[in-house]
């Protein structure tokens, strides 16, 4: 479960929830006195400082989904004066505003608020506690040092304190922080929306393969948002659409991001089957061997231990033509530095359970770190059962029925069969092995 945050968002604030219609060449005002009617003329936003944050000819965009281009439910204005605490606009193009609020976004500008609101604080201690959520999802981040407050934040929830933060970046100065964010958070959603406001539409793709090389070379997940508007619709995507997805499986995306197609559209269950078809054809022409040997080469050296081992399964388990991966893990680090590589056949992590002793009571950890690996591409965790001893004897036997339990599992869903090679990878007191095993039964 992944909660998204609001951050610093602006908003329109339509009391009246009547239809409004803007036209363009005509004048709007964005003004901060709430207690005034959305009219043509004058929009109520929920900022007071937007005056002092923009300057003539600035780009701000409103609208329920954004601007796509298309869509007759957003708007583009362009700042024609800065006026006290209003702000006069040039409608650029016509649109009706529809509902009660509606987003507006200041391209390049920085909004002086927090990224973690106290809003989001709220919804987080119940709601998110309630429903025990996995990951949070941080709009808007900025900077590491905004990570950092969230981690400070979710740690003062013991029920959240396993929950990875992804960094949702958004406009320009997210993705001129990017490489210390990515040092801080576990994981990035390159949210498209606001990022293809921000930059220019030709500089779109290189920002995307760059920010996807960086946290492929890193081990993080990187999840894209934005793919298939036109299947809010139509039953079908378009050829540019269809190829884009395509292209990010290619560029290293973890996982595809729905919103609106899913959320407000009419073909939501054809979205994903579609989706998912394209991905798996991307998926079969994706050149690991390549991606394998820059992943090397980028790697720091000396390599790290656990790096080592990771890339020597990969490793042998493409020489031999293994049919999978299988990893024993607790905390699901071992498992995602072998997905890390992005190797041919699927990765089976078996999360062990741990036994966490306090003075209450004993807690047994394992479910939070196996649905987390569900976001890491090519990742496909497993809960083994909770250990009953620690004896020297017992773990040995412990670990074969783990490794039957993989197997089992494996050929159940058909990715195991007779006389396949299957690599493992595993801890043996203070040494980690990687085995290789032929099936003859």
């Amino acid at each position: 479960v992944m909660l998204d945050t609001i951050g610093p968002e602006l908003l329109i604030m339509n009391k009246s929830e009547h239809s409004i219609s803007l036209h363009e060449q005509s004048l709007v005002t964005l003004t901060p006195d709430q207690d005034k009617q959305a009219t043509p003329e004058s929009l109520p936003i929920n900022f007071s400082g937007l005056s002092k944050a923009v300057k003539k000819g600035d780009e701000i965009f409103i609208g329920e989904y954004l601007f796509s281009g298309k869509e007759t439910t957003s708007v583009r204005l362009e700042v024609s004066e800065v006026k006290d605490e209003d702000v006069i606009c040039l409608i650029k193009n016509s649109a009706v505003l529809a509902g009660p609020l509606h987003t507006l976004h200041v391209s390049q500008i920085r909004i002086d608020l927090p990224t973690l609101t106290e809003k989001d604080k709220e919804v987080i201690g119940t709601w998110g506690v309630r429903n025990n959520i996995d990951f949070l999802s941080l709009s808007y981040t900025r900077s590491a040092k905004e990570v950092m407050h969230a981690r400070e934040f979710l740690s003062t929830l013991a029920e959240l304190k396993h929950v990875q933060i992804f960094a949702k970046i958004e406009n320009v100065e997210g993705l001129t922080h990017f490489d210390e964010i990515l040092k801080e958070a576990d994981g990035i959603i390159l949210s498209r929306g606001n990022l293809g406001i921000d930059l220019p539409p030709q500089k779109v793709f290189l920002y995307q393969k760059e920010a996807l090389s960086k946290c492929n070379i890193a081990g993080k997940p990187v999840v894209v948002t934005r793919f298939v508007d036109s299947m809010t619709e139509n039953l079908r995507p378009t050829r540019a659409e269809a190829t884009d997805v395509a292209n990010a499986v290619l560029d290293g995306t973890d996982a595809v991001l729905l919103g609106g197609e899913t959320l407000r559209g009419l073909y939501p269950v054809e979205t994903i089957a579609t989706i998912r078809r394209i991905c798996f054809e991307a998926k079969k022409v994706y050149n690991q061997g390549l991606f394998f040997k820059k992943s090397i080469k980028s790697t720091v050296k000396p390599m790290m231990h656990m790096e080592s081992i990771a890339s020597t399964a990969v490793r042998a388990a493409t020489n031999v033509k293994a049919s999978v991966i299988i990893c024993f893990t607790c905390s699901g680090r071992t498992a995602r530095l072998i997905a890390k590589y992005r190797p041919t056949m699927p990765v089976l992590s078996i999360v062990v359970p741990q036994v966490n002793d306090d003075q209450l009571q004993g807690t047994v950890t394992g479910s939070f770190e196996a649905r987390q690996s569900l976001v890491v591409r090519g990742l496909f965790p497993i809960l083994a059962g909770p250990p009953t001893s620690t004896g020297e004897k017992t773990k040995g036997a412990t670990d074969e029925f783990i490794l039957k339990l993989g197997l089992e599992h494996g050929k159940r869903v058909g990715l195991v069969r007779r006389n396949d090679r299957v690599v493992v990878c595993q801890k043996i007191r203070d040494a980690a092995v990687v085995e290789i095993i032929e099936l003859r039964d």
